[in-house]
């Protein structure tokens, strides 16, 4: 099973177009500045899909990642 719906894939798609146009930007309703980082894109572009009601996993969450991290620091002092 997908974790992305084609969909999904084709607004990351878009908005990676956009930031190589140089007209992608971030923040709320696009004031922020303009989007040089690849990461930052994709992270806009399945946010716009998630807001679109398609088919995107959850956010992470930093208190899943601070458990995880939590779990490893503990299984290497052992």
């Amino acid at each position: 099973m997908a974790k992305y719906s084609e969909s999904a894939g084709k607004d990351v798609e878009s908005a990676m177009k956009r930031r190589n146009k140089g007209t992608l930007k971030s923040g709320p309703g696009g004031k922020g500045g303009t989007v040089k980082s690849r990461k930052q894109a994709i992270a806009i572009g399945l946010s716009e899909a998630r807001a679109k009601g398609k088919k995107v996993p959850r956010k992470k969450t930093a208190k899943k990642k601070a458990k995880k991290k939590a779990a490893k620091k503990r299984a290497s002092k052992r």
